[in-house]
């Protein structure tokens, strides 16, 4: 069991999202850094797709009822125990009655606790996740607020080798691994992003002026931004003729422009269908560095081939497989010796 003391700025249960309902207008949810959040999984030895806590800038109070193994990966919010910093991106055993706390937020915007076992809360719709304006999924549908109480589910065989291994260090508060992921994993955030894009269904129909100001000028994203979308801030992007267009699907990183010109990356809240022309579709792979920007850091983008975005998408996964494999491999082999 875990007590939330503070609830911090937003707080909330995610896994990878609501999938198969988005023909019924329901939508995805899920996780805004997939990335950070399989990665925090794998960590404590959970499935990818078990709920963690979404912490969003100003992050949470959260007390431990149990020992926990725990991994916080993401954004750097400046994670303690017991006032004790603690680092991120690795394996943490936390000893029943400590307390963790968050601070400032030093880069990203957001970061992932997974706990050995994951968060019992009921699913909805085959997914955990928390859809806030709908008010589903997660811990009653809603962000989490002090008092709330949430069980720990059962760890299985790997997550149950990590804790007795570690347990053999647990001197004070907590302790952690002496490794940890590999460094092209873990994502440089920064004020500034160059996020790698590939031709939207309406590129052709937007001004040459246009398409070149999108890859050659800098956005800002607007505090008008949340789980649904980002609105940026820049040049205004035009078509080339002002038409009607009949709504259709959208997908998480899809730019969409409204009248105005001001254009809108569509992220884990989007809506299932949009009418607005798309100019561009974010890569998959720099899906997880949109997500870990905040209000006032600018984007600039670059635009790829579909052959060069599914390379990196590919490369990522791999080295998310190797990760999984090599943490199993290191485990059951210490395990082994014992």
């Amino acid at each position: 069991m875990i007590t939330i003391i503070k609830p911090g700025l937003l707080t909330s249960v995610q896994d990878l999202g609501r999938y198969g309902y988005q023909k019924y207008g329901v939508i995805a949810s899920g996780a805004m850094d997939t990335i950070a959040h399989r990665v925090a999984n794998l960590l404590v030895g959970n499935e990818e797709n078990t709920p963690t806590l979404e912490i969003t800038l100003l992050g949470p109070t959260i007390h431990f009822d149990e020992d926990a193994l725990i991994a916080i990966c993401g954004a750097d919010l400046s994670p303690a125990i017991n006032g004790k910093r603690v680092r991120t991106w690795r394996t943490i055993l936390v000893k029943k009655g400590s307390e963790l706390q968050f601070g400032q937020c030093l880069s990203g915007a957001r970061a992932y606790l997974a706990i050995a076992g994951g968060l019992c809360v009921p699913p909805v719709m085959g997914s955990k996740s928390t859809y806030l304006r709908a008010g589903i999924g997660g811990f009653a549908g809603r962000a989490l607020t002090e008092g709330d109480q949430l069980p720990i589910g059962m760890a299985n065989g790997l997550s149950r080798k990590m804790k007795r291994y570690f347990t053999r260090f647990l001197e004070g508060d907590f302790t952690d691994a002496g490794w940890s992921v590999a460094a092209r994993l873990i994502p440089c955030y920064q004020k500034g992003y160059t996020i790698r894009i590939i031709k939207g269904r309406q590129y052709g129909s937007f001004t040459d002026d246009s398409v070149e100001k999108l890859v050659t000028e800098t956005f800002t994203v607007t505090s008008q931004s949340d789980r649904m979308g980002y609105r940026l801030e820049g040049p205004a992007l035009a078509l080339k003729d002002r038409r009607e267009m009949i709504s259709e699907a959208v997908s998480f990183g899809t730019i969409q422009v409204p009248p105005d010109g001001q254009a809108i990356i569509l992220l884990a809240d989007r809506q299932t269908t949009g009418g607005y022309p798309k100019i561009g579709q974010t890569a998959a792979a720099d899906l997880p560095l949109v997500a870990q920007a905040k209000p006032g850091d600018t984007l600039r983008f670059k635009q790829i081939s579909l052959e060069e975005a599914q390379k990196s998408y590919l490369e990522r996964e791999l080295d998310i497989q190797q990760l999984k494999h090599g943490i199993c491999l290191k485990i059951t082999q210490k395990d082994r010796r014992e």
